[in-house]
């Protein structure tokens, strides 16, 4: 009998077999359902067959075909016929809090189709600690949930909560509910229940970010080399990778950073003064790094050099320029040469001694600060140490523009695979899957999968392809040499869309700028339908209290819903109970040109071909855009809702290659398209 809830377990498999049938071969013994349905049996089969052989499923498979469950049925299988010492864990990974849920009521449904007998599916459920503490010291890192807490007393609350996240499946939500009246930290609780949880579900950043992944692994008994990675919303992950490179600096951080350390030193005197100590190692330190920042502040050639690019910036005709990497090092390490007695006179050791000391710096941080304006030492020591680990590889790009005149440096990676590739191949096996992993192949490319151990499926919902007809305008396109003549149309196209449609319509912009022009056509005329928009950095409460006005109004004649491609509500939000009958998308948003872009070209020209380097940088994103936003309307085979693409490029065959099969149409012109958006609502 397999005992899959425990850390050991018996092997049995024939005995296993003999009971279950053919369950633990064919992925039903770990389903959630009653029976798969066709698309989910092979998505089920390939995950299978790719986990066992230690080996990579990318899976392009739309919404609706119940990617959850069929991974989870997969790995669960894969790892029950593991012939580990120790049965594999599987780390559910996903972007998205909501996300969550459903994978902790997935597991709660394959407890219950379990024969009786059979250890049932532990899992945690495990959100940023932010979120779960009541209260966290960003400089410390230490949380006050347990203060005044004796040890006996800390042991005994840890382990009823512990019991309490093994007993069932449980939300995390459920979690922080039951210990919010009492002293027990519900973060490092879930952690240490990781180590005796099959699975875990959280985000991205415990295993893409090196500072998380060396942190929380092992806490949690995680050992990446005996572990399934299940990556949700894969397709988000190659610019999750890189945003966890990604570090700004201004000009002025050298000024904030002395100031962080005059404040750290001046405390350590004080408290060393109060104590009658002699001053201590970490004082000194203390006062050679702001001798360090001090010169960093008045250098005049670092100052010259930032004048050079901001004078190098304004002769371009974009607003950025790129910065090699090593010229910033030497900069930098030439302004601080000679400021500390005994300093290393090599220009990495001499950069690599303040990193040290600019991360020892902890100061009582401002919680009514904004995030740009904290601990200036840390984000001045990261960008330093990016820069120094990546000086020699063209996969990092240092960006200098300005916001507001004032200076700043960014860092970019360019190249996903060079923290992918790495995971990939030490972990057991991994299933990325999303409704837009498409193509695959490209997926597997961008990120590191190894190729030879790859599975590249795509996957069919098998929902009726008359519930959501595409129409796609070959009048219009938001090219910017033809943007403006066609603008009337455009708006044209809109109008017929939303006078037409019985309920509520999506309408999204591929930009900010165009989401104005368009929406402001609209806010100050007569609609049949109230007109609602996304704002630029909107709160998770505000678009909630959006989604929810769309509920409201459908039954009083709908609402007209703006926002923009990419943005928070064109991916990642399940539009519910049919709740969006039409989506209009505007455009094709292809990234602006950038010194940041332009490097990326460069450097997946030289390890692809300019073809491929074309479509994995800048076509195939775009267009994936568009295939995220189309995924929201229909979440169920009885939904139905009309898609209205206004972009005639995506007619052009090196564009619509780069979208997989569904049912298209051709409007003309805005008459046209009020005819078809009619006749779908009439039925």
């Amino acid at each position: 009998m397999l005992i899959f809830g425990m850390q050991t377990y018996g092997r049995s498999i024939s005995r296993y077999i003999s009971v279950s049938g053919s369950g633990l071969a064919n992925g039903n013994l770990f389903f959630a359902h009653e029976a798969p349905r066709e698309s989910q049996i092979g998505m089920i089969s390939d995950g299978i067959a790719a986990l066992k052989n230690g080996g990579f499923l990318l899976a392009a498979a739309p919404t609706g075909i119940g990617k959850t469950a069929a991974a989870l049925a997969s790995a669960l299988n894969a790892a029950n016929q593991s012939e580990n010492p120790e049965i594999p864990k599987i780390m559910f990974l996903t972007g998205r809090q909501s996300q969550h849920r459903i994978v902790v009521d997935t597991i709660r449904d394959i407890n219950k189709r379990l024969p009786s007998g059979f250890s049932r599916v532990k899992v945690v459920d495990i959100i940023g600690r932010e979120s779960m503490c009541k209260s966290v010291d960003r400089s410390t890192g230490k949380c006050n949930c347990e203060i005044g807490v004796t040890e006996s007393e800390r042991r005994f609350l840890r382990a009823d909560l512990e019991e309490f996240i093994h007993s069932e499946p449980r939300h995390v939500d459920q979690v922080l509910k039951r210990v919010r009246k009492t002293e027990v930290c519900a973060w490092a609780t879930a952690r240490d229940a990781a180590k005796n949880t099959r699975v875990i579900v959280c985000d991205y950043n415990h295993v893409f970010v090196e500072g998380v992944r060396d942190s929380s692994l092992p806490v949690m008994g995680i050992d990446l080399e005996n572990t399934i990675l299940i990556i949700d919303e894969a397709h988000n992950l190659p610019d999750r990778i890189r945003s966890g490179l990604e570090r700004r600096i201004t000009q002025k951080v050298f000024q904030r950073a002395l100031s962080d350390v005059e404040e750290y030193k001046e405390s350590m005197e004080k408290r060393e003064a109060d104590m009658e100590i002699p001053e201590s190692n970490q004082l000194r330190e203390a006062k050679s790094l702001e001798r360090q920042i001090r010169a960093l502040r008045d250098d005049a050639s670092l100052r010259k050099w930032f004048e050079e690019k901001k004078s190098e910036n304004q002769q371009t005709k974009g607003d950025d320029v790129r910065v090699a990497t090593q010229e910033f090092i030497d900069v930098v390490s030439k302004a601080i040469g000679g400021v500390v007695e005994g300093e290393s006179e090599d220009d990495i050791s001499r950069l690599r001694g303040m990193i040290a000391r600019l991360l020892s710096v902890v100061i009582e941080e401002d919680e009514d600060l904004e995030e740009d304006e904290q601990n200036e030492c840390t984000r001045l020591a990261e960008i330093l140490e990016i820069c120094i680990r990546y000086r020699k590889n063209p996969a990092l790009a240092l960006v200098f523009d300005e916001l507001l005149d004032e200076p700043r440096i960014t860092s970019h990676l360019l190249d996903p695979s060079v923290v992918g590739e790495p995971i990939f191949e030490q972990c057991l096996g991994s299933i990325l899957m999303s409704g837009t992993l498409f193509p695959p192949e490209m997926y597997a490319d961008i990120l590191g999968v190894p190729s030879i151990r790859s599975s590249c499926n795509e996957y069919s919902s098998g929902f009726p392809l008359g519930n959501r007809p595409v129409l796609i305008a070959s009048d219009v396109t938001s090219k910017f040499t033809e943007r403006e003549e066609c603008f009337s149309s455009i708006i044209s196209h809109v109008k017929s869309v939303i006078d037409n449609t019985k309920g509520n319509v999506a309408i999204f912009a591929p930009s900010y700028s165009m989401l104005d022009r368009i929406h402001d056509e609209f806010e100050n005329t007569w609609s049949p339908k109230k007109i609602i928009r996304e704002e630029q950095r909107m709160s998770k409460s505000g678009v909630e209290s959006l989604i929810s006005k769309l509920y409201e109004q459908k039954q009083m004649g709908g609402a007209a819903l703006f926002g923009v491609l990419s943005g928070k509500l064109s991916e990642g939000i399940d539009y519910s109970e049919n709740v969006l009958n039409a989506l209009v998308c505007v455009g094709l948003p292809l990234p602006p040109p950038s010194a940041r872009q332009d490097a990326l070209l460069e450097y997946y020209s030289k390890k692809y071909d300019r073809n491929r380097a074309w479509k994995y940088a800048s076509l195939q994103p775009a267009v994936n855009s568009i295939l995220q936003a189309l995924g929201r309307p229909i979440r169920k085979s009885e939904d139905r809702a009309i898609v209205v693409l206004l972009e005639k490029r995506l007619l052009e065959r090196r564009v619509s290659s780069c979208m997989p099969a569904m049912q298209k149409m051709r409007t003309s012109k805005p008459e046209r398209t009020a005819e078809r958006v009619k006749a779908f609502f009439e039925n």
